[in-house]
Order: C-alpha cells, then sequence, then structure tokens
C-alpha cells in the first residue's frame, strides 16, 4: 500500500509536466519557451532553498550541479530545440523512449542485471505513444533528433545518477529539490536572456501559466518527482514519465477539442499498459535486486 501511495505521488509529476504544453500555448507570449523553463525552475528552487534552509556541504555542491544541468538545465533548451525542428509526435515520442535509456544506464551505473520485461515495457510505452501523437506525414530533422535523443538521455542519465547518489540523510525533500532546480535554473538564466532578449510584458493570464509553471510543475513537481526517485525502482520511475504524454494528449482532446481515433485510443491503452506493467515489474524486480 505504501509503495502504490508513493507510486501515484511521484506520478504527479510528470502528470503536471503534461499541463506545460497547453499552458504554454495558451496562457503565455509566444517565442519565449526558454523563459517559461526558467520561470518553472530558478524561483521555484530559491523558494525551496528559503523554505528548507539547507545548502549542499562538500561534494553535494557539484553532485546538485550535475543533477541539475542533468535534469533541468540541459534537459529544457534541448527539448525545445526538438520541439522547434520536430514536428510534437516526434519529439513527444523520443521523450518516451526515456525507459529503454534507463534500462540500459541501469545496467552500467548500478550495477545492476538488465530487465528484459522492463525494457518491454519501455517498448511498448514508446509504441503507444507514437500511435497517440505521430501523423504520417511527420519530417524528421538531423538537429531535431539529435536534441530529442540528447535531451531524453539528459533526464535519464539524471534519474540514475539521482538513484545511484540519494541524498544527504538530514536535508529534506523539498531542499534537496531547491538545489538541484536552483543549479538548472541558474544554467537556464544567460542561456534564456541571450536566445530571447528580455521578458515581454504579461497580462493576468501569462501570470497565472508562470505561477501554474513555477509552483506546481517546479517546486512541488521536482519536490515529488526527486522524492520517488529515491524511494521508489529506478524503473517504476522512468515508465512513470510515460505519464506526461498521455496526459498532454488527454488534455489536448478536453480542452482543445482535439479528436482521437482508433489507433489513437489503442495507443493510449498500449501506454497505459506500460505504466501499469512497469510497475509490477519494478515491485518484483526490487524484490530481487536491492537498490543501491
Amino acid at each position: 500500500m505504501k509503495q502504490l501511495r508513493d507510486t501515484l505521488l511521484t506520478g504527479l509529476a510528470p502528470l503536471t509536466w503534461g499541463t506545460t504544453y497547453i499552458v504554454t500555448t495558451e496562457l503565455l507570449p509566444a517565442g519565449h519557451p526558454l523563459l517559461a523553463s526558467l520561470v518553472r525552475a530558478l524561483p521555484a528552487g530559491l523558494i525551496a532553498l528559503a523554505i528548507a534552509r539547507q545548502l549542499p556541504s562538500g561534494a553535494w555542491w557539484w553532485k546538485s550541479a550535475v543533477l541539475g544541468v542533468l535534469n533541468i538545465g540541459a534537459f529544457f533548451p534541448l527539448l525545445f530545440i526538438a520541439a522547434y525542428h520536430l514536428p510534437g509526435g516526434v519529439a513527444a515520442t523520443l521523450g518516451a523512449a526515456q525507459p529503454l535509456i534507463v534500462a540500459v544506464l541501469v545496467v552500467v551505473i548500478l550495477r545492476q542485471p538488465l530487465s528484459w520485461p522492463l525494457l518491454g515495457w519501455g517498448l511498448v510505452g514508446m509504441l503507444g505513444v507514437a500511435l497517440i501523437v505521430l501523423r504520417s506525414t511527420a519530417q524528421l530533422d538531423t538537429v531535431g533528433l539529435i536534441a530529442g535523443l540528447a535531451g531524453t538521455a539528459s533526464m535519464a542519465l539524471g534519474v540514475v545518477l539521482a538513484k545511484r547518489w540519494g541524498k544527504p540523510p538530514q536535508v529534506s525533500a523539498i531542499g534537496y529539490a531547491g538545489w538541484l532546480l536552483t543549479a538548472g535554473g541558474l544554467l537556464l538564466l544567460p542561456i534564456t536572456f541571450i536566445a530571447e532578449g528580455a521578458p515581454p510584458a504579461v497580462d493576468a493570464p501569462a501570470l497565472f501559466g508562470y505561477a501554474w509553471l513555477g509552483i506546481v510543475g517546479g517546486l512541488v513537481a521536482y519536490t515529488l518527482w526527486f522524492r520517488g526517485i529515491r524511494i521508489l525502482p529506478i524503473g517504476s520511475v522512468a515508465v512513470l514519465g510515460l505519464v506526461s504524454p498521455l496526459a498532454a494528449a488527454a488534455l489536448g482532446a478536453i480542452v482543445l477539442g482535439q479528436t482521437f481515433g482508433a489507433v489513437q485510443n489503442v495507443g493510449f491503452v498500449l501506454a497505459m499498459a506500460a505504466i501499469v506493467g512497469g510497475q509490477i515489474t519494478a515491485g518484483r524486480r526490487k524484490k530481487l535486486v536491492p537498490n543501491p
């Protein structure tokens, strides 16, 4: 029961991230995706640091910087480069490859045996997302493909290293998230102003959108996400990432009136089966292979 509760709490993070697309397109000024990323990371990190009043010490200064860059600072720009160079369906499908990359990194970094069932569920999930979002007219772009795969690999490596390193026992979950959000946000700060210039004027809907991204999509979501990485099997967390594109697609149907056909419905079923199957597989594996 406790693991189910922890899994549901962790799943709230990618569920929240699934709202990013609709919030960005419907509420925020156009042409400033990196600003949205910066607002999602840096203010949330600084608020978390102010609440926890805990700073890294010793090796955790560089570990926090590495994890913040991999999970946030590098991941966000690569994600948006992919989004600009590829149709959304292709970019989302590349992101859905994260469980496959995690399955391989677990062998290399955590020294655990390869989980073929988890690898299989990762393939099922990627197929499901592809059926939901890919279109026959999708065009491929080399820069976009490289950025999409690099972004997915960056976050996958960040997840596995976060699992390997854990966190200092005296540090709260919100304090730990604050370290990583601040590190990632500080990297995004110069990139954002170099690439996008000065922030635009914002109206009330935009203020709400930025507040949603920063407080809910940043502070709350990343606190739950990094907490989940620490206490759940790594395979369970990796497959939960599939919740994000599912949430984005569902919101598109509910809010924007986008229609789904039989193929998209099959994709939803496959993706949901991968999420549930991944949790069962990871739970069984945890009994056989202890966490590092």
